[in-house]
């Protein structure tokens, strides 16, 4: 406990030295720290901080910094919020497995992917949620991975003890496949990157090829909500037009019939008279917490929900998933932009085998035996997700 209070007084007393001299995101280039691993800049050519090395390592993270490194980091600490989105995405690569230090575990659902993926994960240090730099500093990290949108309140702090910082977005396809080619420069393997995201590409492209099975009819009207039941309170929730699931339902096929309502930049909560004048011929329910199949059974039951066109012609689904929802900026988005495909349009349901795709994807992009697949990942699916 004392060692602790002693951490926290010795990073209060730097980053009040670092206020004094003025320093800011916006007045510097530079981040004011002797022993710094790496400097950000924010524009122009990075520079190694004095005294160390020089570097042979320079990326561009997700919000446009340019960052100078003497080597690719040996270890790495993932921290703040979505950690599983980031972790997820980064034992993508094989050699995150040697290289993360610590990460801030936050599971959506009781079971957990890591010690499938790595079999050292046990020995990764667990972050308290909300971790901040008086846990993160002690473990000396080389890097820390943060989503861009903690910048100030946990990346700022960082960056003012000298410790470096990498952000990502993964929030749209086009951003994920970004933020993995920066994690193949971050970690020295820019051929997996590529592969990662050809993996990907061959998928959509299928798609694209396979798209028109409602030609005649048009686009139908689809509605993305999330259940949440948090504090006993319910709300369904739409997207925020910019995100991966209104993105999701227009690759698919589909019309996102709730953009209107949801031109901020989170979710909007919206009530039942809305859905039931919008009456779309699907609906697609997500629940974080656990399996959504419980939850979709009971809206069927629901008198109010059985004069919907969606639940008449049986098109009310529990949005898929596994050890997450397959929804989110997470490498398994693809996963769901297949599923969702097959749901919507009847030429891809016929083409797309989602079992044969489930193991495509564990084993070529986590590397993982088609054993462990078949006993470890599988179950999790329930018989209409794969059929």
């Amino acid at each position: 406990m004392l060692r602790r209070i002693a951490w926290t007084l010795l990073i209060i007393a730097m980053i009040l030295a670092g206020c004094r001299t003025g320093e800011s995101r916006e007045s510097t280039d530079a981040t004011p720290a002797e022993n710094a691993h790496m400097e950000t800049t924010l524009s122009g050519t990075p520079e190694l901080a004095a005294g160390n090395q020089e570097a042979h390592l320079t990326i561009v993270d997700a919000l446009g910094r340019q960052l100078a490194l003497a080597e690719p980091p040996s270890r790495i600490v993932i921290a703040g919020r979505a950690t599983a989105l980031l972790a997820h995405t980064v034992y993508l690569f094989p050699e995150a497995g040697g290289r993360l230090a610590a990460l801030e575990v936050r599971l959506q659902r009781s079971q957990s992917f890591y010690p499938l993926v790595d079999p050292r994960f046990d020995e990764v240090a667990p972050l308290e949620r909300n971790a901040g730099v008086e846990q993160i500093a002690p473990l000396h990290p080389d890097v820390v991975l943060l989503k861009s949108y903690m910048a100030e309140s946990l990346g700022d702090p960082l960056e003012r003890l000298g410790i470096p910082v990498v952000y990502l977005d993964l929030e749209t396809p086009e951003q994920f496949f970004r933020d993995v080619g920066i994690l193949g420069r971050l970690l020295g393997d820019e051929a997996r990157a590529e592969q990662v995201i050809g993996f990907y590409q061959d998928r959509l492209e299928r798609l694209s090829a396979l798209s028109g099975g409602n030609a005649e009819s048009g686009p139908p009207a689809i509605l993305v909500l999330k259940y949440s039941d948090r504090g006993g309170d319910v709300a369904l929730q739409v997207p925020s037009v910019s995100w991966l699931q209104t993105e999701m339902v227009r690759q698919a096929g589909g019309s996102p019939i709730w953009v209107e309502a949801a031109q901020g930049g989170g979710w909007t909560v919206v009530g039942f008279e809305q859905i039931a004048a919008w009456n779309p011929d699907a609906i697609f329910v997500i629940y974080y917490p656990d399996d959504p199949a419980p939850i979709v059974e009971r809206l069927r039951e629901d008198s109010k929900w059985q004069a919907l066109k969606a639940v008449q012609e049986g098109r009310l689904y529990g949005f898929a998933g596994d050890f997450l929802s397959w929804d989110q900026p997470d490498p398994r988005w693809i996963l769901g932009q297949l599923w969702l495909a097959r749901k919507i349009d009847p030429h891809v349901a016929e083409a797309v085998d989602l079992r044969e795709e489930v193991i495509a994807f564990y084993r070529d992009l986590y590397r993982l035996e088609s054993e462990v697949i078949e006993r470890e990942i599988l179950p999790l699916l329930s018989d209409s997700l794969v059929e």
